[in-house]
């Protein structure tokens, strides 16, 4: 096909060289595997959608479409293009429409750098022009069901209402075309950096099996390099349960970009990047498993800004229920379990969102980091989600954060620094009065010291604090403009 298309096009375009031809087809593969790894949930088939790959006038128009990239992105000019990456179950599925997977990936336009903020599908957000909330993973099979392909546009759209920013791309995929783009590629070399098991993998089908043990594998990696087929791979990527400490959120993202790295290498191939069986393989892979809102020209417009990345500049974020986190759990008013914001309302994961790429102090970290410093963090205000920001704030400076909420007592005016550790982190205390504006002492109170008793006896396994940190009014004067304006 390459050579046919050849013939007919312009002499000056069949002296380029042939990898530039290429590169559009290259970019497809590149992109969308990132989308596929990314999306580390519960996906199985994708439903049928407007595929634009199914659009694309081959390498007869690359020219054309490379001469396009000077058009501008949405949100490119404001710095933030968001792009919404999706997955279902899809077709011959139970609850097939559901969005098993949510992850929005912010692209930093001007210093080339990307955020991933995994969103949970049990949050709970509220329904455009009504007074009724539901599940995330809702919205699009809601959309779905009345008029085909409008989910990706649909759940964009709420999630961009609550989070008060423009989501004007999505790319919605399954994994099934993931795992055929690795077997076309020969399969990957994995470096399995601990030795696990996982006894709870899920086995597509079987989720309703009547045998509860059926339902699951047992998944068993060694440490070592690994040859990984498809099926191998995706496993290795979303197994969620495993234990030697690869069961967390953060252990499965690490997985993910290495199997990411490794598959944007084994298509940088030349084996694969002049082999056009293995290229039209992958594009009828993504033509059959992929649908998304994004223009060719787009796409191609992103592969040339961010062709360059690398893991040390892609910052992972996970909005969950854990103690220090935005969500609490709880039941809605059928029974069913949800998720919903601390505070009551979207301030904090907003705050998260638009400060993502705030750049930590090199300085800071360089001091905190050595002395492993812990602060506890406690809104001594009425003002919802302080502590949170701040908690925010001070892990970007090496701070570890832990028992962030509110303080038994609220109506603290200046912020407050209790050094448990008495003098011998002084260089962190110099850094943590700094980063808040707060008074340091010594002397506890009372009320604090019964709190404090309260805690430990309650919690026999926590460790004490470096810091208590009681937030007053002037923290939120601290953290409006990122910096103390008293």
């Amino acid at each position: 096909m390459v050579e046919e298309i050849q013939e007919n096009l312009p002499a000056e375009k069949i002296e380029k060289k042939k990898f530039g031809k290429l590169k559009p087809l290259l970019f497809l593969g590149v992109f969308l595997i990132c989308g596929l790894i990314f999306l580390s949930s519960k996906i199985k088939i994708s439903e049928q959608g407007d595929y634009f790959i199914s659009k694309i006038p081959f390498i007869g128009q690359i020219a054309h479409l490379a001469k396009s990239s000077d058009r501008i992105l949405k949100g490119e000019e404001e710095g933030k293009i968001n792009i919404l990456f999706l997955g279902m179950g899809g077709r011959g599925h139970e609850g097939g429409l559901l969005t098993d997977t949510i992850m929005l990936s912010t692209l930093d336009s001007k210093n080339k750098k990307v955020a991933l903020l995994s969103i949970p599908r049990d949050l709970s957000i509220p329904l455009e022009n009504s007074t009724e909330w539901t599940k995330i993973n809702n919205i699009n099979a809601f959309a779905e069901v009345k008029e085909k392909n409008s989910g990706g546009v649909a759940i964009s759209q709420a999630l961009a209402d609550v989070l008060e920013t423009p989501i004007d791309y999505y790319v919605r995929v399954d994994f099934e075309g993931f795992t055929k783009i690795i077997d076309r590629l020969g399969g990957l070399d994995i470096y399995v950096e601990n030795t696990f098991d996982d006894y709870s993998y899920p086995i597509t089908g079987r989720e309703d099996n009547p045998d509860y043990y059926s339902r699951y594998e047992h998944l068993h990696f060694d440490v070592g390099w690994q040859k990984m087929n498809g099926e191998t791979a995706l496993k290795y990527a979303r197994s969620r349960h495993g234990n030697n400490g690869e069961g967390s959120d953060f252990a499965r993202a690490k997985r993910q970009q290495i199997i990411l790295q490794a598959a944007k290498d084994k298509l940088l191939k030349t084996e694969n990047l002049f082999n056009p069986v293995v290229l039209t393989g992958i594009i009828s892979d993504l033509n059959e498993h992929v649908s998304t809102n994004l223009k060719i020209w787009e796409i191609i417009k992103l592969w040339s800004s961010f062709k360059n990345i690398t893991k040390e500049d892609v910052i992972s974020k996970v909005i969950d229920d854990g103690a220090n986190g935005l969500l609490y759990a709880t039941r809605n008013s059928i029974g069913s379990y949800i998720l919903m914001p601390k505070n009551g309302d979207f301030s904090e994961i907003k705050y998260l969102l638009e400060n993502i790429f705030a750049e930590p102090s090199v300085a800071d970290k360089a001091i905190v980091l050595p002395e492993k410093v812990t602060v506890e963090i406690k809104n001594g205000t009425w003002i919802n989600g302080l502590a949170q920001r701040v908690a925010l704030d001070l892990e970007k400076s090496g701070f570890v954060t832990n028992n962030v909420g509110n303080a038994s007592r609220q109506n603290f005016e200046k912020s407050v620094i209790y050094d448990l550790t008495f003098g011998e982190k002084i260089k962190s205390l110099a850094v943590l009065k700094e980063k808040t504006g707060a008074l340091a002492t010594f002397e506890l109170p009372d009320w604090l010291k019964e709190e404090i008793t309260a805690d430990r006896v309650a919690n026999p396994e926590s460790k004490r604090p470096d810091f208590i940190l009681v937030l007053g009014q002037d923290a939120d004067k601290t953290n409006s403009g990122g910096e103390n304006k008293e």
